[in-house]
């Protein structure tokens, strides 16, 4: 992982011994003026002279008047807040990827704004170097604040930083490179550094467990699926969350074959798998009093003499059975498994997280997650989202779209084939189908909500903010949010 050191200091940045130094500035009738103060009333001037105006994602190189520095200006629009400042923070330390030092001007902002700031700015100094040779990006960042680190949460925002960074480096590697065992050990390394407890079912121990939706879409693969369970229980723990994660390392369609363009970035098939892994890693680190459980589905879906066949039948973990139409409505077998597997130890609420449907793309375009599930399990999502800054909308879940998973031969269809229908809501309401109930086929459903984040979790477009091109580590910050929120009801 490419994560820079992050330090507090108390003199100002204008006094910094950095390669350059990262200069918030805002948008304004009168032209861009410094967010914060000391040692830079020269800016404003020089940046109306080029032409900059202070707004998002612009970024302005400017030498210092001395001539001894170099001050980099990066706009935040017209308002000053955690989402602007995290925004701008990336920006810049995209733009200074052959930087070694870097300084943070936060002087005179408040302890929230500095830690925005620095999260970003940590965010955006990402780069993924594996397989060529490139800058690697700053390797220290120092903050300069009058706050001290417990004000900032630096060991939140270390953590957080990491826990995208492994994210989008997962999500980046080349799927040659990242069978389902090979992620299932990572994942289990990187768990048990952080004294999380980890299970991993292999082909053996899925079929004495009933997971045939996991050994289904991994069958056509000469890679075997594995099913990764983690579970962080720190003493005193009153709330149990349980998370699901899409671990697809490679989705080819199986016999439902994509067409070839189609599969061009399918290696990000297990960023939802990836974001499960993260969070829980980063809760783990900052000892977060909740217990957490999560399921990482991991399976390639290929075509071969093995791989499930449209009309196949699978009886799924918990007894439901599917006849599947669509062997590239893969996604959604596995998560069924772990929903029911999850469901059987009746946490409190649970969350999956998955690259769903292209329905999704279509429906909120690649920035913005659907989200979809139960009421006030929604609420709480958007509430950490929005203190994340990770967008999401809330979607509907219509019982009229069940009757359309109807299947001749067993009790749900995966999919409903010859019809324009609402492709990401109709996922959600399979999935639905296999969350259990409290006590009894009477009671209410636990508490579930599904993340769809096929659009958001793999940026083809132009780099903006902290997100660069691959990987972008989507709803990692936001389960963190959600598994603190859940820790202080």
């Amino acid at each position: 992982m490419s994560v820079p050191s992050i330090e507090l200091i108390a003199s100002p940045a204008a006094t910094t011994d950095a390669d350059a130094v990262v200069l918030p500035v805002r948008r304004t009738g009168d032209g861009p003026v410094p967010v914060v103060d000391g040692g830079f009333e020269w800016v404003g001037a020089a940046l109306a002279r080029l032409g900059a105006k202070g707004g998002l994602d612009e970024v302005t190189k400017l030498t210092s008047p001395d001539g001894d520095g170099i001050v980099v200006a990066t706009g935040v629009g017209e308002t000053t807040d955690a989402a602007s400042l995290r925004h701008a923070g990336g920006a810049a330390l995209r733009a200074l990827a052959t930087a070694s030092s870097v300084s943070l001007a936060g002087d005179g902002l408040d302890a929230a704004l500095a830690e925005a700031f620095a999260e970003g700015a940590a965010l955006g100094a990402y780069t993924f170097t594996e397989y060529r040779e490139g800058p690697t990006g700053p390797g220290r960042l120092t903050l300069h604040t009058e706050h001290d680190a417990a004000a900032v949460r630096l060991d939140r925002v270390r953590s957080v930083v990491a826990a995208v960074a492994r994210t989008k480096d997962l999500v980046n590697t080349a799927p040659n490179d990242l069978p389902p065992t090979a992620l299932a050990d990572l994942a289990s390394q990187a768990a048990e550094s952080a004294g999380v407890e980890v299970r991993v079912y292999d082909e053996a121990a899925l079929a004495e467990g009933g997971f045939n939706g996991i050994l289904a879409v991994g069958g056509g693969s000469s890679r075997p699926p594995r099913l990764v369970r983690l579970e962080y229980a720190p003493a005193g723990a009153s709330a149990h969350l349980a998370l699901v994660g899409k671990g697809i390392t490679f989705d080819s369609g199986g016999l439902s074959l994509k067409p070839g363009a189609s599969m061009v970035g399918m290696k990000s098939d297990m960023a939802g798998a990836a974001a499960v892994l993260s969070a829980i890693v980063a809760l783990a680190e900052l000892e977060v009093p909740v217990r957490v459980t999560g399921w990482l589905c991991l399976a390639e879906n290929m075509p071969s003499g093995t791989a499930a066949r449209p009309n196949d039948v699978i009886r799924m973990k918990g007894g439901t059975t599917v006849e599947v139409l669509n062997t590239d409505a893969e996604g959604r077998l596995v998560m069924a498994d772990a929903l029911a597997a999850a469901s059987e130890e009746q946490p409190d609420a649970i969350v999956d997280v998955a690259t769903l449907t292209g329905a999704q793309v279509v429906a909120l375009g690649n920035r913005i997650t659907g989200l979809m599930g139960e009421d006030e399990l929604v609420g709480d999502l958007r509430a950490a989202a929005e203190a994340a800054g990770e967008p999401m909308w809330p979607m509907p879940l219509p019982e009229d779209l069940l009757p359309l998973l109807k299947s001749d031969v067993a009790d749900l269809a995966n999919t409903k084939l010859g019809t324009v229908v609402p492709g990401m809501l109709l996922a959600g309401v399979f999935l639905q189908q296999f969350v259990g109930r409290r006590d009894g086929e009477d009671a209410p459903r636990i508490p579930w909500a599904h993340l769809d984040i096929a659009g958001p979790s793999y940026n083809t477009a132009a780099p903006w903010g902290f997100t660069g091109a691959g990987g972008t580590g989507a709803a990692v910050r936001t389960l963190i949010a959600l598994g603190e929120r859940a820790a202080a009801k």
